[in-house]
């Protein structure tokens, strides 16, 4: 599991200088997103993706890292908004944006390490393809929380659910060797 936390960080790190960046170039504008919003925008990239396995003709020539990349930094804004909640003005500067991501990477490795754990890094063994599906599961779960308007009756909150995402968009990045 050792090479498992080593490829997790290098790609948080990639991920991570992407987001200090826009947060340089924007600041914190996405603080007035709501979460249906997060969640419209992480749809958006997972439906790219599967549309980049699916269609052999590209009218853009890019493949999907980039939007498993915007996976893992929209979840990373949508945990943190579940925490400060929605702001009417952008309200975090680039130090505590960071520090609040990092925070927020740190658990959802955790989780990882937990649960890689107990299924004995069966996530290796998955095609590129299953990790999107389950991706867009996620997301359509996580949908229908919020149309519930969080309530749920037996089952994990949306932040375990956006936490599940960072990891699978991770492990699909690992799998297509992106942090090489």
């Amino acid at each position: 599991m050792t090479a498992t936390s080593e490829q997790y960080d290098s790609i948080i790190s990639i991920c991570r200088q992407l987001y200090n960046n826009k947060m340089k170039d924007y600041g914190s504008a996405w603080r007035i997103l709501r979460l249906p919003s997060l969640t419209d925008q992480i749809f958006i990239k997972a439906q790219r993706i599967r549309s980049l396995q699916e269609n052999e003709v590209r009218k853009i020539d890019e493949d999907a890292t980039g939007e498993f990349i915007g996976i893992i930094n929209y979840s990373v804004m949508a945990l943190i908004q579940l925490d400060l909640g929605i702001a009417t003005q952008p309200d975090l500067n680039v130090e505590q944006a960071t520090q609040m991501y990092d925070q927020k990477i740190s658990l959802t490795k955790k989780l990882m390490e937990d649960k890689n754990h107990d299924y004995g890094e069966a996530w290796r063994e998955m095609r590129v393809s299953s990790l999107t599906d389950l991706i867009l599961q996620k997301l359509l779960r996580v949908k229908q929380i919020e149309d519930n308007k969080g309530k749920t009756l037996v089952s994990e909150g949306i932040d375990a659910n956006y936490q599940d995402m960072i990891n699978y968009a991770v492990f699909a990045l690992i799998l297509m060797d992106f942090h090489k």
